[in-house]
């Protein structure tokens, strides 16, 4: 699956128009509070630049409604971070395919960067719309995709843009050439034992990746609201938790399925009041025993153990979805100790993005862990074992 990298292609004098994802979170004063995407978009920006050639950038940020409240939705923000973070100014275009897109594009010199607004402003980027595709498609020389977290998705951008410059280099940038060296290896060629941690609250979410792994791993462990769901599949009681009763005989097909790969908790840490977690009465219970007047909210000490056991021996390990409510001490003890385990194991482990990033993050783990994914709903297909058009029709290294 490895595919042409921006690195490996010309770019002196020509236009690459580059797909990133600059979805940041905003304040309500405009502000971007976590820079993090437009930093990690640096590598494959500079690429270009250092090389003497110009980048048109373009990026969906939130989810605008065509309404007069979307101004909140610029992407101007990031074109100014973007500018702080090379030393030097971004352009910015106050459309995607209008007038002052295509004046800017065709102003551009070697060595300079110019932000497009947001993709969604334009109804045809969610449609995949191939005239609007073709507008932006007509910028440039070269096509990089550089936005993992949207390789799922048939967005204009991600999909009708390349397919409109068929001829013309179509490569990856540094983020999707990563993402995909470790997830596609991870699923065709991973090292034995091959370890999926499998968290987050609805089985609803991972049934596909469930029974994809089935087929691929040698142990599945499940945390998260979602193994209550199993625990009621196996006649268990569990309280007021967190269930997907429609689910249940979803999850007896894939108890009986799993040859005794599935590994559910023999524990519950369960409290009496999810709003105030810290002064709630609380309590460590066997699995399948949580009291009617209480939820289960984090796996046991003893699940934490037995998991821990498992993924020392691991040679490859594939996370997505924490094991409890791991923002609310002491329910973020399971998932910490998984973290730990996985943190002191020498298997390589891929971090599914989402909340199984931002909890590595949280606990200081990230950088003792071989990647953390940037895209979850994106990892987790993959984990699906889906075809992505957006990355199939891009040129094979």
């Amino acid at each position: 699956m490895a595919k042409k990298t921006i690195d490996q292609t010309e770019v002196q004098g020509k236009t690459v128009l580059m797909r990133v994802d600059f979805n940041v979170p905003l304040n309500d004063q405009g502000e971007i509070t976590d820079d993090r995407r437009v930093r990690m978009a640096l590598p494959s920006i500079e690429s270009v630049i250092k090389r003497g050639g110009k980048v048109i950038l373009m990026s969906h940020l939130g989810r605008p409604s065509g309404g007069e409240g979307d101004k909140k939705y610029s992407l101007k923000p990031t074109a100014t971070r973007l500018g702080e973070l090379l030393g030097s100014p971004v352009h910015f275009a106050t459309d995607t395919v209008g007038a002052d897109a295509t004046a800017k594009a065709a102003e551009l010199k070697d060595g300079e960067v110019l932000v497009l607004e947001n993709l969604r402003f334009n109804a045809g980027e969610k449609k995949g719309d191939a005239e609007f595709a073709g507008k932006l498609a007509a910028m440039a020389d070269i096509y990089c995709n550089d936005a993992f977290g949207t390789c799922h998705r048939k967005d204009a951008s991600m999909v009708a843009v390349p397919e409109a410059m068929a001829g013309k280099p179509r490569v990856v940038g540094h983020l999707v050439a990563k993402e995909i060296q470790y997830l596609s290896d991870a699923i065709s060629k991973p090292g034995r034992p091959f370890v999926a941690i499998l968290g987050g609250a609805k089985v609803s979410d991972k049934i596909n990746v469930i029974n994809n792994l089935l087929g691929i791993c040698d142990s599945i462990l499940i945390g998260g609201a979602m193994a209550y769901t199993f625990s009621l599949a196996q006649g268990g009681k569990v309280g007021g938790s967190l269930v997907e009763k429609d689910k249940v005989e979803l999850a007896k097909e894939l108890l009986a399925k799993a040859d005794g790969k599935l590994h559910l908790p023999v524990d519950t840490h369960c409290g009496d009041d999810f709003g105030n977690i810290a002064g709630c009465n609380k309590k460590v219970v066997p699995a399948g025993e949580i009291p009617d007047d209480m939820e289960g909210l984090d796996i046991g000490p003893e699940t934490s153990k037995l998991y821990a056991d498992i993924i020392k021996n691991a040679k490859t390990i594939v996370w997505n979805g924490p094991m409890g409510v791991f923002e609310k001490p002491p329910m973020d003890a399971g998932t910490k100790a998984v973290a730990q385990a996985v943190a002191d194991s020498d298997a390589v482990s891929i971090i599914g993005g989402g909340d199984s990033a931002a909890a590595v993050d949280q606990l200081g783990f990230a950088d003792q862990v071989s990647h953390v994914s940037t895209g979850g709903g994106a990892s987790l297909a993959m984990l699906e074992g889906q075809a992505f058009a957006a990355v199939d029709l891009l040129d094979e290294a």
